[in-house]
């Protein structure tokens, strides 16, 4: 079973240091996990990982403090917010008195019924006003911060993880899910429905579990496949500023439950900078993805030099996810539609295929040889060895020393070398570094009582 992520929102009005929080609560968890940085497009989204549990972080940085737009906005907002997010934070400034604003925003995240944490921030100036100051505001959870100071963070984790669950052992079935993402009315529900049609198994109609997520399960060459359709993203526009930054939470939910993604493009109107955000989060999602140009047939004189000639576009834009495969369809012609089956099905296999560890340190010795991996003077990286730890998708850990000067130019380049070596065409890979010398510094500061984790343990004690 593919997995579902909680969402966590933070909402307020501007000025309050929401971008602060979220940026502070974003790295806390890169620190903890120590994984590579992904390659997000979008800098109100991040993925969280603390103490066993996973959740996606969504900012709503941008808000207008007009008064006449701000009601309207944050109520949009909260709405979208009490339909998808699974916890909301509401952050205010803790050396201004609670604002009617503040009031209206409290007001309405508590009538959404999720759990909610009021995050008093900038709680290290001068003037800052205590706690009880903000229990007129209803909410009962109350966490002092300074995303300043990196203040109260793990304060404001440890409140949120009381309310989603542990990050749990997925039981695998052998059901492929593919969810169908894009804008909307780039033909997402006729090709779902073209697809549903062609195939004349059809198992079940699946209900959805959220309103714009539709499911539907077919058979295809013997195996089984869930689709799901979401009513896609909203354009952002002068009437939806903040709003569209919620709307991705629907997107969001279906990418999660899928195994690979049908990213789909109206051709006549393609590379837009949502669909490079799209593919961005699809990417850090780790999920498989398949770049699909839709309504092929309504595009004037059409014919194999004119995708020859759009094909290169296309790629440039989404350069970050050169392993992404490119195909043109058409719904109302059929073109293409079945082959999505065959190319979601070979994704799959390429997801979950597994690489020998021997093969693998043969590689990484050639690339170090090749190119050794550049560092500062006297402090340079050392790649020792090579391991594949899980697939679908493939994730691949390197050990070594001073491996927090490798480049992120050097990790694509080693990809490179790896895709060469095995097809992984349509899906991102993996990597996370142990760096030996950290391991063996952490373990001695433990052993010595150092360490202010280990210390805070032993005094609850």
């Amino acid at each position: 079973m593919a997995s579902q992520l909680p969402t966590v929102a933070i909402i307020g009005q501007a000025n309050v240091g929401k971008s602060s929080l979220f940026n502070r609560m974003v790295r806390a968890q890169q620190a903890i996990v120590a994984r590579e940085a992904g390659t997000t497009r979008d800098n109100v989204l991040g993925r969280v990982e603390y103490k066993y549990h996973q959740f996606w972080l969504v900012d709503t940085a941008g808000l207008k403090d007009a008064a006449d737009e701000f009601e309207a906005t944050i109520q949009e907002q909260i709405t979208e917010a009490a339909d998808t997010a699974d916890v909301i934070l509401v952050v205010v400034d803790s050396t201004q008195f609670a604002s009617d604003q503040d009031r209206f925003v409290a007001k309405k995240a508590l009538k959404s019924q999720k759990p909610v944490i009021l995050v008093t921030n900038k709680a290290d100036l001068k003037g800052a006003l205590h706690d009880d100051e903000f229990k007129r505001l209803g909410i009962k959870t109350i966490v002092r911060t300074s995303a300043e100071h990196n203040s109260g963070i793990t304060d404001v984790l440890d409140q949120v993880i009381t309310h989603i669950p542990a990050r749990a052992e997925e039981k695998p079935d052998d059901v492929l899910r593919v969810a169908l993402i894009g804008r909307p009315n780039v033909g997402k529900s006729y090709l779902f429905n073209t697809l549903a049609g062609k195939q004349q198994a059809l198992v079940a109609n699946i209900a959805g579990t959220t309103r714009d997520v539709n499911r539907i399960a077919v058979k295809f060459k013997g195996r089984d496949i869930e689709l799901l359709d979401t009513a896609g993203m909203r354009k952002p526009g002068k009437q939806e500023v903040g709003i569209e930054k919620f709307s991705v939470l629907r997107t969001l939910q279906a990418i999660e439950q899928a195994d690979v993604c049908f990213l789909l493009m109206d051709a006549n109107e393609l590379n837009t900078q949502l669909d490079q955000r799209l593919a961005g989060i699809i990417d850090e999602a780790g999920k498989g993805m398949i770049i699909v140009v839709s309504k092929w047939d309504s595009v004037e004189g059409k014919d194999a030099f004119t995708r020859d000639e759009i094909a290169p576009q296309i790629a440039r834009s989404f350069k970050f996810t050169p392993w992404a495969p490119l195909i043109f369809t058409s719904s109302v012609t059929g073109q293409n539609v079945t082959k999505l089956f065959d190319l979601a099905l070979d994704v799959d296999a390429h997801r979950k295929q597994e690489t020998k560890t021997r093969v693998l340190n043969d590689l990484l010795q050639r690339a170090v040889a090749a190119h050794p991996p550049a560092g500062l003077k006297n402090t340079h990286p050392k790649l020792r060895y090579i391991v594949q730890t899980d697939t679908n998708p493939p994730w691949f850990v390197i050990h070594g020393s001073n491996l927090k000067f490798v480049h992120w130019s050097y990790k694509r380049y080693f990809e490179k070398l790896l895709r060469e070596t095995y097809n992984y065409a349509g899906t991102p890979i993996k990597f996370s570094f142990i760096d030996e010398k950290q391991v063996k510094n952490n373990k001695q500061r433990i052993a010595e009582g150092k360490d202010p984790i280990t210390k805070n343990k032993k005094a609850d004690k």
